[in-house]
């Protein structure tokens, strides 16, 4: 069953019909339900309600910030500081790198595609290294975060972390900007006709006004505030239980509670990645149970950086980044579980959408709404910049986590 459900994942296709995750996952756990292979108070207890709610907030207030134009309106503002193809490229890797550490790496791609586009119409440069850029910088900024993608969720919710912020930016932050700044060089050298000085087309006017701009901005604080009591009670040595899903559910509160579009937000929420995780946590689970996986994965693999960081890539090709920490975490945590190693498995998990489109479903969220507007990244276009780029980008991390701690 785990092997035909990674097969769907890869392929997403059978005949003249185009399958999604979700669904593909449902139907997973939804087997081994009914095969006997897991009993259902088994799979309802592997439901992390933690991070469902999580994910829930989290995609209220994203949605809010599209809806409102809020996101739209403080890109504009930003964007318009660049002088040229050499700032447009780095305030794209550093703007929506820090985005997506804030927000969910595929609510940041969903607005994220237009802009670009935008951008390089408005300065005649390749559509083709802007949305590189855009995708680089959306993978590697969600790195240094616990809310920056779902794996990194997992890994923060499912090991206990009592600070995950600060843990995360401990161990994280520092080659996350590096990693960011040797995208910046990669894409340079790849595209380097695209860097030449040339004029950019007037700015169009961007309405900044809109009745949820207010709720969105209380939202936005609430997580700011949050995080950063978390960070300072961790920091003081006491523990004030600030959770992330508590942090979330606040967040969307005011939108939830005040606003006048509480159901079509409601309505938005990414129902089916919702399905997905819980449908996952079954699968995996039944999964854990059988013993399968961890007959093929070696002691050096779980305890080894180097071996954690490689494994996470190469692996996340075939069945999603998620899946695999679903199924590593666990045999990380029995082998010991140190911050090095959790760390390893969050920033190699993530990392893996840069070395091609397949690795990251925020790769392929840019890609289909790019299509819409008439352009498109084949594979060998993305693996010509992202298998160097994380080549490098491994041996930043690696370093870092074994060298400097």
């Amino acid at each position: 069953m785990l092997a035909a459900v990674f097969l769907l994942i890869a392929v997403r296709q059978v005949g003249r019909f185009t399958i999604r995750i979700w669904q593909i996952m449902l139907g997973g756990a939804l087997a081994v339900l009914l095969t006997g292979q897991i009993a259902l108070p088994d799979a309802l207890r592997a439901i992390n309600i933690d991070v469902i709610i999580f994910l829930a907030g989290m995609f209220v207030v994203g949605e809010a910030m599209v809806d409102s134009g809020y996101l739209a309106c403080m890109a504009d503002r930003f964007f318009s500081r660049a002088k040229n193809p050499d700032q447009v490229v780095l305030f794209i890797l550093f703007g929506m790198g820090f985005l997506s550490a804030i927000l969910m790496n595929d609510t940041v791609a969903i607005i994220g595609t237009p802009l670009v586009l935008g951008l390089a119409t408005k300065w005649k440069v390749s559509k083709k290294l802007l949305l590189l850029s855009l995708a680089v910088a959306i993978t590697t900024g969600s790195v240094m975060s616990p809310i920056g993608n779902p794996q990194n969720l997992l890994v923060a919710v499912n090991s206990g972390m009592a600070s995950p912020f600060l843990t995360f930016a401990v161990w994280l932050l520092v080659p996350t900007l590096i990693s960011l700044a040797a995208a910046f060089i990669v894409l340079r050298v790849s595209y380097a006709r695209e860097f030449s000085a040339r004029t950019a087309e007037p700015d169009a006017d961007v309405a900044c006004d809109d009745s949820l701009f207010l709720l969105t901005k209380c939202s936005l604080l609430i997580i700011f505030i949050l995080a950063a009591v978390k960070i300072i009670s961790s920091l003081a040595g006491t523990m004030i239980p600030v959770t992330l899903p508590l942090i979330a559910v606040l967040a969307a509160a005011p939108l939830l509670i005040f606003s006048p579009r509480r159901f079509s937000l409601i309505r938005a929420i990414d129902w089916p990645t919702l399905v997905f995780f819980a449908a996952m946590f079954v699968l995996m689970e039944s999964v854990w149970q059988s013993g399968f996986f961890q007959v093929f994965v070696s002691s050096d693999a779980v305890t080894l950086v180097p071996m954690i960081l490689g494994t996470s890539i190469v692996i996340s090709q075939f069945i999603s980044n998620v899946p695999f920490v679903a199924l590593f975490q666990p045999m990380i945590q029995q082998a010991g579980g140190t911050t090095a190693q959790l760390m390893a498995l969050a920033a190699g998990s993530t990392l893996a959408g840069n070395l091609t489109i397949l690795g990251a479903a925020s790769n392929v969220i840019i890609i289909q709404n790019a299509e819409k507007s008439g352009e498109t990244l084949t594979f060998l276009e993305f693996a010509r910049v992202g298998v160097p780029l994380t080549i490098i980008q491994v041996a930043i991390y690696w370093v870092w986590l074994t060298v400097v701690f």
